[in-house]
């Protein structure tokens, strides 16, 4: 497989270049201001397709043959796009059958990128053609140093509902279920009459009375991902013809639910992601974590590029907040410290027109007389600072489980709860640990797990039997795994286990759960007796070998086991029969913090005490970095190495200012 692009810089720094908005006057202060803010890589040519192709089978590669050699005179490398996500005004004229179809039928109309069903066989043939025609033309030339093919799959047309991809979907079943008999059975397709006579009979999960069957919906998400992934395959193919460099497509983990980015992953030569704050959380930054541990995951522990995030406002939410000074620099660093290559923008120069003409640009409206112009210039020179960084890699003694289909499977309609949601979950027991200090792996529930001295379920209501086996060994080898509520419920099909809940679960955690009780909306349940408190869930928990570490004592099941523990071979399981919230102080017992801490302590998981929930540490390789998303400097003790990006010396302590970010090369001991 191609390596990763070289970049003599060290970590890549830029972002979506757009010349074909502008004048060619214009590409010359581009490139230098370019030069001046540090910029070393930029993605080209993503939206370009109808300026190529402008007839079908007619090519006009003159504008980008001008662009790309005024980048590779100037030293600034290209991450070369394929224009597929946005096809040409001309191949939608021409292609009706591939305009893409919403569940309940509707065409959708063009005038935005996306508007394509990725089933179309036009489509495919087209892509793979304007793809072919640019590695032949760029293959061997000295700017493009990697290949990004289309741009956010699955970003508006995830999944479509057409003949054509009902059609695909059938021939899909085929191969996956062998005949009809097989898909009735994994369907379950007695309930309400619905047996399939043949194959011909089956209709994508279209617009229909609520109670669709859950098993042909969860293989239709899985039919959507293989066709998108079939799309990149043929381009990527096209362009390994001519062309050993790497080859990438920008994820959007973990925004874009419709996709599996673990069947994505083996795909792409590099890992690259888009990540945007959600301007309306209050603690954005630990979501931003999130998402680069998730990213770092899926890429196998591979340092993964950060292909697009913001200099300030995006354009697209309810309320298009500004990042507050500092922040953007704390964005792009914590990216960064988390297994990120890359500091990649949307995008270089602000738009004068279209829908994201009032998103932020390294090159603001403004221009280079503005506070994020010169914040712009000062991350690029840290960034060359931090280029010994590159290449390293993180290590984590905990991994969380994380599982798309899953995801797909709980999110369906009829079940307990509204309230109890997939990220929800995650998300909680991912900020608990975060708030410890604790450096989190994320994998998939059949994964090898024995790098791992503990392991968090938090929302596995999918479960295969595989991968309960693959849990309960974790433990018998002396691992602790934590499971939280309504996880082992149903197969790859959607099909409750047998016996009582939690189905594969049960063994491992020594319990059976006899009856859910959800809780009314906003809801609330005591558990034990030191204030902690329950949302959303409370379950009737009966023991099998397990023991109570905390019961309930409010709600529906007042004097039964919220909190569990069984010991299992050389290992611990513990279940959680609620959800608790992870936001209460250090100090007290009356959160989730306060189980998992346990949980830590027992599987003697490393990490820094007695810091506060502002700062932020990880280490990669022999860099520890600190980053203060609080009001107050924060000493660390246990520090000791030579600051990369002030060059101060460091002998037993760190201090961290307001806001700040500090990255230590540690001494050779440490």
């Amino acid at each position: 497989m191609p390596g990763y692009p070289v970049l003599p810089e060290g970590i890549a720094y830029g972002g979506d270049y757009n010349p074909e908005q502008w004048p060619e006057e214009v590409w010359h202060e581009d490139v230098r201001l370019m030069r001046e803010a540090g910029v070393n890589l930029v993605s080209l040519g993503i939206f370009g397709w109808s300026l190529l192709e402008p007839e079908e089978g007619v090519y006009d590669f003159g504008r980008l043959d001008r662009i790309i050699d005024l980048l590779g005179s100037s030293g600034i490398r290209v991450d070369l796009a394929t224009p597929t996500s946005s096809p040409p005004t001309w191949f939608r004229a021409a292609h009706p059958s591939s305009h893409l179809v919403d569940r309940a039928g509707h065409v959708i109309a063009g005038g935005s990128r996306h508007s394509f069903c990725p089933s179309s066989p036009e489509y495919a043939a087209a892509s793979e053609r304007i793809a072919g025609r640019l590695a032949a033309r760029y293959a061997g030339h000295r700017a493009v140093v990697m290949w990004h093919v289309h741009n956010e799959y699955g970003w508006a047309n995830a999944r479509c509902y057409c003949e054509t991809s009902a059609e695909a979907f059938r021939d899909w079943l085929r191969e996956r279920h062998g005949d009809v008999a097989a898909l009735n059975a994994a369907w379950g397709t007695t309930f309400w009459g619905l047996t399939y006579g043949s194959f011909d009979e089956v209709e994508p999960p279209r617009l229909a009375p609520v109670g669709q069957l859950t098993a042909l919906q969860l293989d239709y998400a899985r039919f959507s991902v293989d066709a998108h992934i079939a799309n990149f395959r043929r381009e990527r193919d096209a362009i390994r013809r001519f062309s050993d460099l790497p080859v990438t497509t920008n994820f959007m983990i973990p925004n874009c639910e419709p996709m599996d980015y673990w069947r994505w992953a083996g795909e792409v030569d590099v890992v690259s992601n888009d990540h945007y704050l959600d301007a309306g959380r209050a603690e954005g930054h630990i979501e931003l974590a999130m998402a680069a541990d998730l990213t770092r995951s899926v890429a196998g522990g591979r340092p993964w590029m950060l292909m697009e995030h913001s200099t300030g406002a995006v354009n697209w939410q309810p309320r298009n907040l500004a990042k507050r000074p500092g922040e953007m620099r704390r964005n792009s660093l914590a990216h960064v410290a988390r297994g990120s290559d890359s500091v990649l923008f949307f995008q270089w120069r602000a738009s004068r027109y279209g829908a994201e003409k009032f998103h932020s640009a390294m090159l603001p409206h403004a221009g280079t007389d503005s506070e994020l112009w010169r914040d712009v210039v000062a991350l690029g020179a840290e960034l060359r600072e931090l280029a010994p960084v590159r290449g390293s890699r993180i290590e984590a003694e905990v991994a969380l489980v994380w599982d798309w289909e899953s995801y797909w499977a709980l999110e369906l309609e009829w079940r307990p709860s509204v309230d109890l949601r997939f990220r929800e979950r995650v998300e909680a027991y991912y900020e608990a640990l975060w708030r410890e200090h604790v450096t989190v792996d994320f994998v998939h529930p059949a994964a090898d797990l024995s790098a791992y001295r503990m392991v968090v379920v938090p929302s596995s209501y999918l479960l295969t039997e595989a991968a309960g086996k693959n849990l309960h060994r974790h433990v018998e080898a002396g691992g602790h795994l934590v499971v939280s509520c309504f996880s082992g419920i149903v197969d790859e099909n959607d099909t409750i286990h047998p016996g009582a809940y939690p189905g594969v679960l049960r063994d491992v955690l020594g319990l059976s759960v006899e009856e859910f009780h959800p809780l009314p909306e906003n809801g609330t349940v005591a558990v034990g007796d030191d204030g902690l408190t329950g949302r959303i869930w409370s379950e009737r928990v009966r023991l099998a070998g397990a023991r109570t570490v905390r019961a309930f004592t409010g709600g529906p099941d007042a004097g039964h086991p919220a909190v569990t523990r069984h010991e299992l071979g050389a290992g611990t399981a513990w279940y959680v029969a609620t959800a608790l919230d992870p936001r209460v102080g250090q100090d007290t017992d009356g959160d989730l913090r306060a189980i998992l801490r346990a949980v830590l302590d027992a599987a003697g998981v490393s990490r820094p005490r007695g810091l506060p929930d502002t700062l932020e540490l990880l280490r990669r390789g022999r860099h520890l970095f600190l980053v203060n998303h609080g009001d107050e400097p924060v000493t660390v003790p246990g520090v000791s190495g030579t600051g990369v990006l002030d060059g101060a010396e460091h002998a037993g302590s760190a201090t961290v200012p307001a806001g700040g970010v500090t990255v230590v090369e540690l001494a050779p001991d440490a």
